[in-house]
């Protein structure tokens, strides 16, 4: 395949007509409050809060009587626990035996430092009822009350911890064996996907859910290899966000090209070890040197991205993780022998499905979720 043009990239930026009317609607997005008083607390509860009230709009508005939901307290490092969410079809054989099941470990997304279980939750259900798999939802604890790397070690053992508990859950790894999130939640499940292939754990993941993961999360361009640079667009020091939900570097009309020039020449020569500092300034909750924080520095390891299990990506237009997205499925695909399958969906931004359920297009991206999982379970 050669590689995506720069028409190519900037059409899929162009809003969709849904997008501006959804917009036009609710006018947080467009005009949002001054939030610059908040604490970190009081902001994940106004995320919290304005997700709440889109929850009846949702594909599945609450619990459904097909799935079987149980909340469970499981053990991880240093003495701690963390809560996890089984979902299990209720379902079974004709003889009234249980059947055992695929398992799908499900991570959500909020910057690592935001989000709950309800972020995964219509995912989950939609799996458990229609893939007839058993979820794990996973309640990983969140920056900055428990600092990096906390939420991927908590990750990192709630998977281990499905992985040697199959009878309790009723699941055959055999069966298919899916680890999965969003934007936080898909750096999550990448990161798990290269940990699980070099641990040597006696067990092997399936298949890995990306929906629009943080890949490189924003490494500056200097930082990808030469070949992939044409194709790194969305970068915020490239070009501004039209992104309603991920708002990061905004348009700044004519301040936009001078100010991302002085970045530029100030980020691009430095190595990883002194963005580490800047980044954190600017609100990174984890060392950008870290492979455990961005999956995409595993690309320069004598393996690389060699041996993975297929990757089922969902990336989003207008959002600024959109290039690392398609880099990263390119890389898989190209260069690694790695099964894809990729969904792209011009003119919407990050989360657009969640945070507007009742536009066009919100049905058949979760439409879309289920048959890329059911994919990655080898579902036709």
């Amino acid at each position: 395949m050669p590689p995506r043009t720069k028409a190519y990239l900037n059409s899929l930026s162009i809003p969709s007509p849904a997008l501006l009317s959804a917009l036009k609607k609710d006018p947080r997005f467009t005009n949002p409050p001054n939030l610059s008083s908040l604490s970190y607390q009081d902001l994940r509860a106004h995320r919290a809060a304005i997700l709440r009230e889109k929850w009846p709009l949702r594909y599945l508005p609450g619990p459904i009587p097909e799935v079987l939901e149980r909340d469970l307290r499981i053990p991880v490092r240093n003495g701690a626990e963390i809560t996890i969410r089984i979902y299990t079809p209720v379902n079974t054989k004709p003889g009234g035996e249980d059947e055992s099941r695929p398992l799908i470990v499900m991570f959500h997304e909020g910057g690592w430092g935001m989000g709950d279980l309800s972020d995964e939750e219509v995912n989950c259900r939609l799996f458990s009822r229609d893939l007839g798999a058993v979820c794990v939802n996973v309640e990983y604890r969140l920056a900055p009350e428990y600092p990096f790397p906390t939420w991927i070690e908590d990750a990192w053992d709630a998977l281990v911890w499905c992985a040697e508990h199959t009878l309790e859950l009723g699941v055959e790894l055999e069966k298919g064996f899916v680890v999965g999130g969003g934007s936080a939640g898909g750096n999550i499940a990448a990161v798990l996907a290269v940990r699980a292939r070099d641990r040597g754990v006696g067990w092997k993941l399936s298949g890995q859910y990306l929906c629009v993961p943080a890949i490189t999360c924003f490494l500056p361009p200097s930082h990808i290899p030469s070949k992939y640079r044409n194709e790194y667009l969305s970068h915020p020091l490239v070009t501004p966000s039209s992104d309603p939900i991920l708002k990061l570097i905004p348009h700044l009309g004519p301040l936009f090209t001078p100010l991302t020039l002085f970045f530029r020449a100030l980020l691009y020569p430095l190595p990883l070890s002194l963005l580490v500092p800047i980044y954190r300034r600017l609100g990174f909750h984890a060392p950008i040197s870290s492979p455990l924080f961005v999956p995409f520095l595993n690309h320069s390891t004598e393996q690389g991205f060699k041996g993975l299990p297929p990757a089922y990506f969902q990336v989003c237009g207008l959002d600024p993780l959109r290039d690392e997205g398609l880099i990263y499925e390119r890389i898989l695909r190209e260069e690694s022998g790695v099964e894809t399958r990729l969904d792209v969906y011009p003119g919407v931004g990050h989360y657009f499905w969640t945070n507007f359920p009742e536009m066009e297009g919100s049905r058949a991206f979760v439409e879309d979720s289920v048959r890329g999982v059911g994919w990655l379970l080898g579902r036709k």
